[in-house]
């Protein structure tokens, strides 16, 4: 049984009325009052539980999206923790993290497209992100720092950069959300095909 909005706790009546207005209107129609609005509280309560609107979007994004807490989880793995450990371990966990990422970034880039139009908005996410400790680079950071604990673990070459080779995955699975959103899925590869080409691809230049 479906239950009663007004019955759900403020903070998810909330979060559920940012992820209605980011997913239909944009970020940058998505306001704090808009948000409050829509979920039938004062802005006044918004802000009882919520830093700012960046603190929503980024909820929105972690725990709305299917493919957040996923990635998450494998970028923080530790070294050999999938099944067959070794290099075909690693091989498989840069699988994972390419799919999961090339899906996350398809599912947020249209949520976020809006601010890139007016300048002084963008200033003003990227200010209220930085408050509270977020950002799109957390990403980078995490796969960065997996892949220095493969290098330590000895299943990289010594002279393997883990930044480049992370932001050379990630920047792939962005680029690809982007061509989707972009052009239309017929321009990309099914990202069943497409997570393990990129995969292989980085693998085979740090193993």
């Amino acid at each position: 049984m479906l239950t009663p909005k007004s019955s759900r706790p403020t903070p998810e009546r909330l979060l559920d009325a940012a992820e209605t207005l980011m997913r239909t209107t944009g970020l940058a129609a998505a306001t704090t009052k808009a948000i409050a609005r829509e979920a039938g509280c004062s802005e006044a309560a918004l802000y009882k539980y919520f830093a700012n609107k960046e603190e929503l979007f980024v909820r929105v994004l972690m725990e709305r999206t299917p493919n957040a807490g996923p990635l998450m989880a494998a970028l923080l793995a530790e070294p050999g923790a999938e099944a067959g450990a070794g290099e075909r371990g690693v091989e498989e966990g840069l699988v994972a993290i390419a799919r999961h990422a090339s899906l996350f970034y398809a599912d947020a880039m249209p949520m976020a497209a809006s601010l890139f139009a007016d300048p002084a908005l963008l200033a003003r996410h990227r200010d209220g992100v930085q408050e509270i400790g977020a950002g799109p680079h957390v990403v980078l950071d995490a796969l960065t720092g997996r892949l220095r604990r493969e290098l330590d673990a000895g299943r990289l070459r010594a002279d393997a950069d883990p930044r480049a080779a992370a932001a050379l995955l990630l920047g792939a699975c962005f680029q690809r959300a982007f061509f989707l959103h972009f052009s239309g899925a017929h321009v990309v590869q099914p990202v069943e095909e497409f997570a393990p080409a990129v995969a292989r691809t980085v693998w085979a230049a740090i193993r």
